[in-house]
């Protein structure tokens, strides 16, 4: 969504400075400058004087809250996740969140989640689809079994808890004990599998087919050789791969995360279950065994995926910021 969202900036005409710790790495096509620093650690001395600073994490947050005080730019919080509430050291990312009025999320949950702990009711800037992302219509070719498709990322360090993929592949053997016959494919990024000896191990295990896509062409293609997209996540301001799999025009199955609800109704557009009801393989079973249902949730899903663009992102984007200092400065 950074990438995104920093060249559209570029491209209507903005100057972008994205400042990365010399730890930082760049798995996107990025237009604007980037200023990669010999240093670890992201201080307030690193930023250049401009209109505004935009934080996107809890870490970035205190250094750009400092940058601000010593006039450098309007503080804006871009908050792509609620950190507190999944990620170590909240004691630090709590009070993060009472560093500046100026906050963009990106769903109505995470507002709301913010609202009652913060008192700060930030704006919602949604997230998007790439018009590269679509259905290819190539599935009836394949000719193959069903498949049921998750991404799997890497689980060492905990970082990917609320992504509930134990949960996951204990549902995917239950589905494959009901139905023998489908495929269950697992995508995980090509450096996370080189990482992880979890992740090498289920691809030696025989029961998945694993899938590095090395970039969105690749990715595409699986999206669109998937016939049921499967999450788990029980917690997500955003959920874009959900998104994604809906837009190439796959039925999608998922757990309640939060951030999802802004695209994905149940029994409209997917089948939707808390994490409680421990349904997911039950929901994934009821698609496999009725088509017409499979195939109903799935042009419903792709056809309200296209109100998210990442056009509509940056404008809101855009308008929300133009509005904050435009206040700011009227004060």
């Amino acid at each position: 969504m950074l990438s995104e969202l920093a060249n559209r900036l570029v491209e209507t005409g903005h100057e972008v400075l994205i400042v990365m710790p010399a730890q930082g790495v760049v798995e996107y096509e990025i237009k604007a400058q980037i200023l990669q620093l010999t240093d670890t650690a992201l201080l307030s001395h690193h930023f250049p004087k401009g209109d505004v600073i935009l934080s996107n994490f809890y870490t970035t947050a205190y250094p750009a809250q400092q940058a601000s005080e010593e006039g450098k730019g309007l503080h804006i919080r871009l908050s792509l996740c609620y950190e507190p509430t999944f990620l170590k050291e909240n004691q630090y990312s709590f009070p993060s969140y009472h560093l500046t009025p100026h906050l963009l999320v990106l769903s109505r949950w995470q507002q709301d989640m913010i609202f009652l702990n913060h008192g700060i009711r930030g704006r919602i800037v949604p997230v998007g689809v790439s018009g590269f992302f679509h259905n290819m219509n190539i599935r009836k070719q394949l000719n193959g079994p069903l498949n049921i498709t998750s991404i799997y990322r890497k689980e060492e360090g905990d970082f990917s808890w609320h992504r509930e993929q134990k949960y996951l592949l204990a549902q995917l053997d239950l589905v494959k004990a009901a139905h023998p016959e489908v495929s269950l494919n697992l995508i995980t990024p090509p450096g996370e599998y080189a990482e992880s000896e979890d992740i090498q191990y289920l691809r030696s295990t025989g029961k998945y087919k694993m899938y590095t896509p090395f970039n969105d062409e690749e990715l595409r293609y699986h999206y669109n050789q998937t016939d049921i997209y499967v999450s788990s996540g029980s917690y997500d301001t955003g959920s874009l791969p959900g998104l994604e799999a809906m837009r190439c025009g796959a039925a999608l199955v998922t757990c309640y995360s939060g951030g999802n609800t802004e695209y994905a109704v149940h029994e409209r557009n997917c089948l939707m279950s808390y994490r409680y009801e421990n349904r997911l393989a039950k929901d994934v079973i009821r698609l496999i065994e009725d088509r017409s249902l499979r195939e109903k949730l799935a042009k419903k899903g792709e056809r309200d995926s296209n109100v998210f663009t990442w056009e509509k992102s940056y404008n809101e984007l855009e308008r929300i910021v133009n509005d904050i200092v435009s206040r700011a400065n009227a004060i």
